[in-house]
Parts: structure tokens; sequence; C-alpha cells
């Protein structure tokens, strides 16, 4: 893999391809910001966020964007750097924060939370913001980290793990959501299963942390391959390009035991035989006729 963005990003997630403006985006969770690529010009820019940005999802507009803060949900104008606060999430916990999100293929925003308390007991959920910005938690079981949110071609299976847990889980996904199961055990003394996504064969990309390589998976759950990345710990994949044929991963330089020269940065590389799928876009549109409310701090 190539390196396509020396960002030296803490804790780079989320990473995400426009492919409306064919532009890259994603979170350095510690750093607080929020980055954008432009490959064609090589141009990036930074945004700094008011708290923590642990994943987002793209709108119809495409400078604006559904932020997950760390204890709520927002607008993000790319144009003025307003924050609009959509809803409070777990606001009586407090040790959890909104980690890994993902919309599934009606345009609905899934997400869930994890501990950061020592011990990282599973006290966190997955949640689902609906087109008329209600939320509401799906009946899945706790987790101490959720992760790995991406959703099968048709939209009726949502794949998600419990990072700590070794193993990346499904479920039958529609309105109603249930049948929780096995999808996948990681080798033991192998990584942890971090971001995950989709492709247009319907096979599963996940970024292994702490195994330095993304594992593509068959729908039945055994490993088609593996793809080295040059860093050990990557955390989220995304298909981008015109064809959507480019693999990009972003990475973490945080809690590295041996510092690594390229850690924290965005890498890539072309996959001849695979192609992704266009990222789904939150279905509520940001106007005058959705009650928000104002908080920049």
């Amino acid at each position: 893999m190539d390196l396509i963005v020396d960002a030296q990003n803490a804790l780079g997630e989320c990473l995400l391809w426009c492919d409306r403006t064919q532009r890259l985006w994603w979170t350095d969770i510690l750093g607080r910001k929020l980055w954008r690529h432009t490959p064609a010009d090589g141009s990036t820019v930074q945004w700094d966020m008011p708290e923590r940005l642990a994943s987002f999802a793209l709108t119809g507009d495409e400078a604006r964007l559904l932020l997950g803060l760390e204890h709520r949900l927002a607008w993000f104008d790319a144009r003025s750097g307003e924050v609009l606060t959509i809803v409070a999430v777990e606001p009586e916990a407090d040790s959890t924060r909104v980690n890994d999100g993902r919309c599934d293929r009606q345009g609905r925003f899934v997400f869930g939370t994890m501990n950061e308390a020592v011990g990282r007991a599973p006290i966190g959920h997955f949640y689902r913001l609906d087109h008329g910005l209600q939320l509401e938690q799906l009946p899945l079981a706790p987790v101490a980290i959720a992760n790995s949110i991406c959703f099968s071609r048709d939209g009726a299976t949502m794949y998600f793990c419990d990072s700590l847990s070794g193993e990346i889980r499904c479920c039958d996904y529609g309105d109603d959501v249930g049948n929780e199961r096995v999808f996948a055990m990681l080798p033991p003394g192998g990584g942890e299963p971090d971001g995950s996504l989709v492709d247009a064969d319907g096979c599963l990309w996940n970024a292994e942390w702490g195994a330095g390589r993304i594992v593509r998976y068959r729908p039945d759950g055994s490993v088609e391959r593996a793809i080295a990345v040059p860093v050990s710990q990557p955390t989220c994949p995304a298909f981008g390009g015109a064809a959507l044929d480019e693999l990009y991963v972003c990475s973490a330089l945080v809690d590295l035991l041996v510092p690594e020269r390229y850690a924290g940065g965005v890498f890539g590389t072309r996959i001849a035989d695979v192609a992704g799928l266009p990222e789904e876009r939150f279905g509520a549109r940001m106007g005058d006729d959705l009650v928000v409310n104002r908080n920049l701090s």
C-alpha cells in the first residue's frame, strides 16, 4: 500500500469516500479534527471540532455532515464551520462516548458507544437515528467498544462487533432487528476487529487493529484474502476512486510501543478484481424546517 496522506493522526477513524465530489473524509478522534483529502489535486483540509468526533455520515448536501461527537449527534456545515446539536447520546452515562457509525441502506445513521473506564465493562449500546431525527436503541447485546458497523448489499444484515471480543457479529436487520450471531472469529493472538465495510460482491473488509492488515471475508464468514498495511494499527477501510476500485485505509499512532514512521497516515492501493459500493447518505434534510439546538461549545 502507498502512503496517501502523512496525517500523523493519533486515532484516525471513519474513513468515507464521497462519490459525488471524489474526496476522502475522516476524523482524528483524539486530535479533535475532521479531515478531507482530494486525490485529484492532492489538497488536504482540516477542521477543528468542539469535542472528539468519532464517526459521521454524508448527507445530500456535499458540504454538510451528520456528526457523531462524544456525547451528541449534530449537523456540521463545512462552509461555515457551524455545529448544530440534534440529540444527546447517553447523557446519564459518565464513562461512555459515541464510537463507530455508518448509514444503513435506508439512509438511517446507525452507531454504537464505548466504555472508556478502566476495565472496559460492556455497557455500550447500538443506536439508530431515523429520518425524523428520532433516536432508538437497537436490541443488541451490550458491548465494551462498538465497532465494525456496516450492512449487506440488500440491507437485510447488519455487521458489528465488540472490538475486545475478537469476533465480528451480525444480525437480521430492518425496521426490526434480531437473531444476533457470530459472523467470523479472528485468530487467537492476532489483532482486534476495527472498522468494516461491504463491497459490491457482498464481502466484508475489516481493519485488524494490531495486526497490520485488512481482511476480506466472504458472506459465509470465511477469509478470502488479507492485505498488509505498512503500519500495525489500521482502523477503517474505504473504497474510492471513479470506479470505486481504490482501497484506502486510515490508521492510528496512539499507544504504539515502538514508533512507526507512517503511523496515523492514510494509505491506498488499487484492487483490480473488486469494487466497492457508494457510501449511503443520511436521509433527513438539514434546513429551516428541522428543529435543532445551537451549541458551538
